[in-house]
Formats: structure tokens, sequence, C-alpha cells
């Protein structure tokens, strides 16, 4: 059973931007409500105030529906909500031209205060919210002002003076665009956040391409230069055994020799790609969090521990730093090495779980707690680590220790020669 508020610590940081987004949109509608329609019962009788009120309401509906509709065309999820815009258009013109019907024919005092309200309030909001469904500076200034001379067009009827009229269209201009300028940098802001993750997740797949080009090119310069060799002597062979010659024996020995050394050659560079450094994987721990805005905090000594210990652990935690990157919303990391008893354990926290996947690793919205790191090596999630410790007769345990924190626990027994020199170094 998902704890209460579990729907929100499951979304990602772009999503919880965006959330938090679309709802300051509909607040503004609320907004609209309390502040023209709500107090128009304190200005006017109450017949009057509730009629003002549902219309007022009804416009604040129809606001929130074009915010969301052109938040998700901004996103790409829907096509530009033309139809919604113009719907909002004449809504607003109904709106205004009924508050100004109202202060006309309304009881006198009116004028100037429940009915005046709406009437340029509307129009605010209104040019605020259309402002989301176009693109370019000048379209959106050309909504604003267009809102701004119908405002100063529609006091002729009320025979305002002309500087009321303009004072009026003025007031507009300046609240309507303030309210363009803030719904505007909103959605710049999301934009951005949006943009910035997945800068994070290409720097992730550019991190795996490029470790593919290396393996690609050191797999290249071993097996290349050998095979070259070997066509040529088997072809050499071929000639001398057609002539009867003993030396295609010899030449065939050679390239049995070749090809022996280029297998054993091949193994060390696999072994070479799929042995991790317990300290380089640390320092790019450290390094790929921090570019990520994620504190991370790394105690204890990895020196003296044999490379097979040394591996496995590397293992852990490029495991862990990838889930982090991935799937998790953390602000920070504790990576602690401690050496004791003859044993090395090796503790990975993070803050930022949200609920555990399948394979038990902190997962986020939508997916598993899989890594792209790690490729076809081994497995991937906690099966894939268990296999690499059980290895090295290591354990591994996983699963939140409080609200909100989930801790990896890798813990992997040394020998006897080792422990004794990993333990001299830590003291």
């Amino acid at each position: 059973m998902r704890r209460p508020g579990g729907w929100w610590r499951v979304k990602s940081t772009p999503e919880k931007v965006e959330t938090y987004t679309r709802w300051s949109f509909h607040f503004f509608g609320v907004i609209e409500i309390l502040a023209l329609g709500v107090t128009a019962y304190g200005r006017t009788g109450v017949g009057l105030a509730t009629a003002l009120c549902l219309l007022v309401t009804a416009h604040a509906a129809v606001c929130m529906l074009v915010s969301a509709r052109a938040l998700d065309w901004t996103r790409g999820r829907r096509p530009q909500p033309v139809r919604q815009m113009w719907a909002l258009v004449v809504v607003s013109a109904v709106v205004s031209t009924t508050a100004v019907v109202i202060a006309e024919r309304g009881p006198s005092g009116e004028v100037e205060t429940a009915a005046g309200s709406v009437y340029g309030g509307v129009l605010c909001y209104a040019a605020g919210v259309i402002t989301l469904g176009v693109r370019g500076w000048r379209r959106r200034v050309a909504v604003v002002g267009a809102f701004a001379v119908g405002a100063g067009l529609l006091t002729f009827p009320l025979e305002m003076p002309l500087l009321a009229s303009v004072v009026l269209a003025g007031l507009v201009m300046v609240t309507g665009g303030f309210l363009a300028a803030t719904s505007i940098f909103s959605l710049w802001l999301l934009n951005a956040v949006y943009a910035l993750d997945d800068a994070k997740e290409t720097r992730v797949r550019l991190a795996v391409a490029e470790e593919r080009l290396r393996f690609g090119r050191d797999l290249h310069d071993v097996m290349g230069r050998n095979l070259a060799v070997i066509a040529l002597k088997s072809e050499l062979a071929v000639q001398l055994s057609r002539r009867g010659r003993p030396e295609a024996v010899e030449q065939m020995i050679e390239v049995q020799r070749i090809a022996q050394e280029s297998q054993r050659e091949v193994r060390d560079v696999v072994r070479g790609y799929r042995e991790a450094a317990l300290e380089v994987e640390l320092a790019g721990a450290r390094g790929v969090l921090s570019a990520a805005g994620i504190v991370s905090e790394v105690t204890g000594e990895t020196a003296g521990l044999p490379a097979e210990v040394q591996s496995a652990l590397g293992w852990v935690v490029r495991e862990a730093t990838t889930n982090v990157l991935r799937h998790g919303d953390a602000k920070k990391v504790a990576v602690t090495v401690r050496m004791s008893e003859g044993r090395v354990v090796l503790t990975v926290e993070n803050d930022g779980v949200t609920e555990t996947t399948g394979d038990g690793l902190p997962g986020g919205p939508g997916g598993p707690g899989r890594s792209a790191g790690t490729g076809g090596t081994g497995g991937s999630g906690l099966s894939g680590l268990r296999e690499r410790l059980s290895a090295v007769d290591g354990t591994l345990e996983a699963g939140p220790v409080g609200r909100g924190v989930f801790r990896l626990r890798a813990e992997v027994p040394l020998p006897s020669a080792a422990a004794g020199a990993a333990l001299g170094v830590a003291s």
C-alpha cells in the first residue's frame, strides 16, 4: 500500500516542477474567483453579486482549461489550443460586456465597484493566459495590447472620460503584461528543467557509448594486426603445401601460436573491460554526482585491497550511482568503505528513494532500477551484483532504512594476508 504523499515522491524532478507549474496556473483561476467574484458580495446585492460570481467562475474555468492545454502544447503533447483560446476571447468579451451592461443599468454606486472590477479583471487574466498558447514576444505583446485596446473601447458606452479610458487600458496593459511575463517565465523554467534532465540522460548514454568505443578500439588494436598476420601466413602455408614444401608445417605452427596469443590478448581486454577498480569508481561517482547537483560524501580507505575485491565493490558503486542518477531524486549520497575483523564493508546511502523496484534497487516513475552502464556483463540490479560478490564470498543487503533513505551494503571477507595489509594501511 502506497504511503500518503507517495504520488509525489514517485515523480521525477521535471514532473514535480510541471505539476507545480500546472497547479500554479489553476491557482490563478482560484484567485480570480476570490478576488473578483466572491468580493462582489460585499459591494452589491446578493442577486447581482451571484450573477457576477457565476460569470467570473465560468471565465476562470475556461482560463484553467486554456492554460492546461497550452502547457501540454508547449511540451509537445497536444496541438496548439487555437479553438480554446478563441473561446476564451469570446467568453472574456461576453463577461466584460455583461459587466458594462450591469454597470450602466444597475443601481447607482455599483459602476466603480463590483462590475468595474469584473470588467477589468477578466481582461487582465485572459491576456495573461492566452500568451501561454502563442510563441514569440511580438505575438505576446500584440495579445496583451489587443486586450488593453479592447478594454478602452468597451468604456465608451459608459460615457467615461477619455483620460479614464486611457488609464483603464493602461492598467489592463500593465497587469495583463505582468501576468503574461509570470506565465512565460514559468514555462521557460519548466522547459529548462526538462532540458537539464535530458542532458543528464544524454551524459549517461554518452558515457556508455564512450566505453563501448574504447572497448571496440582496444579489440581492433589487438585483433586487427594478428588477424592480418594469420591471413598472410595461412595463404603462404597453402602455397607451400601445394608445392610440397615442408615449411608449410612451420607456417601453420606459427599461425596456431598467433591464434593462441590472440585469444590470450582478447581475454585480457575483456577482463580489463569487465573489472572495475574501486578507487576509480569512487572518484568517478563523486564527479558524476557533483555534476548532477547531488552532494556526495566518500569516506574510508581502499588501499591494500585485492584486485578481485576492488572489482566486485567497484561494480556495486557503479550500479548504485547509475540508479541514483537515472531513477532516484536524491540530494545527498554517502559512500563509506570500512575494514574490520578481516572484512571490508561498503555502504551506499541516498535520500532519494521513492519505491523499490522488482530487483530491489531504488526506482523512479515508470521504470525498474536497471543500469544503463552495465550492459550485458553479468546482469543488472541486485542479481548481477550478488553474482559478482558471490565470486569473492561476499554478501549484499539492500532496502530502506528510514523515511526516504535507501541503503546498499556489500560485505566481502578478506584473505588473511590482504586483511593484515589493509588493516595496516587503515591504521
